[in-house]
């Protein structure tokens, strides 16, 4: 039966010397055009809006206790999916003691992104065929027009979620389908679901002994940080694959985009993703906050992870976009 290095394509580096991106790519270094304009808007109405509601909320819908139980169980999930589902079960990134692999597998089910074997069956196939046909989630499906993008980034944000067509899950995640304890975690997605929306109101009722505090708390704790967290895992698959820096060669548009790396706990430094998948380190570059690397640094001192791929400075550079032309 295949490893988990057997089906994890790695990456799909280009020659050097070769240009991976069209010439007239959207979201590239052209600023001010009406794709541009059009591609903006998208991205930012939900965040403002979002943004808005909080303080339009707070002293009357909105308390302290709300407002940690939002954050503490949005970093609980979100890292469930950074380094859980994404750097360890999808790519390899490090090896997990088994408490920190049932940890892991837990909290990123408490994100409620799907039982976990999908999502890392989805996941592998993406960077399979990145940005080309057969990716789940291209922004770039249906071309580079306004109406084109625009669809695109729909279904590559949420859209491709109602897709009748499923991943393969033996195919792209054996090694999770034959681990029984995974397999369980997975069938039992729908529990962890529960566990996720109900303990916020469970801590709000019992902390303000109301059940006005757990109605909040179920509001802001649960429904909009599943619905906050939802959109920026979302974000990464559209708005990163679509706009952004691109200092690393890789033969798809996967960007950095540096205003979600601390919601995205890291993830949102795309562009070194792509080039190099199996690194432990998405945030590179010097300024980069990646708190899921920072937090694999803390397990494998403590002794819970074991072969970590830390970035060289050596493969860094070997994957810059510069060091071809310097070579040549």
């Amino acid at each position: 039966m295949p490893t988990q290095t057997d089906v994890i394509t790695e990456s799909r580096d280009p020659e050097p010397g070769t240009d991976q991106l069209p010439k007239a790519t959207l979201g590239g270094d052209k600023k001010g055009s009406i794709e541009q304009i059009t591609l903006g808007l998208f991205i930012g109405i939900p965040f403002i809006a979002l943004l808005a509601a909080i303080p339009f909320a707070w002293g009357w819908g909105m308390s302290w206790l709300d407002l940690g139980l939002m954050v503490g169980m949005y970093y609980l999930g979100c890292h469930g999916i950074t380094i859980g589902f994404h750097r360890h079960f999808t790519h390899g990134s490090f090896k997990a003691n088994r408490p920190l692999k049932i940890a892991l597998a837990v909290a990123g089910s408490m994100a409620v992104e799907g039982p976990i074997v999908r999502w890392v069956a989805d996941h592998r196939k993406h960077h399979k065929y990145s940005d080309d046909e057969g990716d789940p989630h291209s922004p770039w499906k249906y071309g580079e027009t306004v109406p084109a993008l625009m669809k695109g980034l729909w279904w590559a944000h949420m859209g491709w979620m109602f897709n009748e067509e499923q991943t393969p899950q033996h195919k792209y995640a054996p090694d999770l389908v034959k681990d029984p304890a995974i397999r369980r975690i997975s069938r039992d997605f729908w529990a962890w679901t529960l566990l996720s929306l109900l303990l916020p109101p469970l801590v709000g009722g019992l902390a303000t002994m109301s059940w006005a505090g757990a109605l909040s708390a179920f509001f802001w704790g649960s429904l909009v940080r599943v619905a906050l967290l939802h959109h920026v895992t979302w974000s990464i698959n559209s708005i990163c694959h679509a706009v952004g820096k691109r200092p690393f060669r890789s033969r798809d548009k996967s960007g950095n985009v540096w205003w979600l790396a601390v919601l995205s706990c890291g993830e949102s430094w795309h562009n070194l993703h792509h080039a190099d998948p199996t690194s432990a380190r998405h945030g590179v570059l010097r300024g980069q906050i990646d708190s899921s690397a920072r937090i694999i640094r803390w397990f494998e001192q403590l002794g819970w992870a074991t072969d970590v791929r830390w970035p060289t400075a050596d493969r860094i550079a070997a994957r810059r976009k510069d060091s071809v032309s310097e070579a040549a």
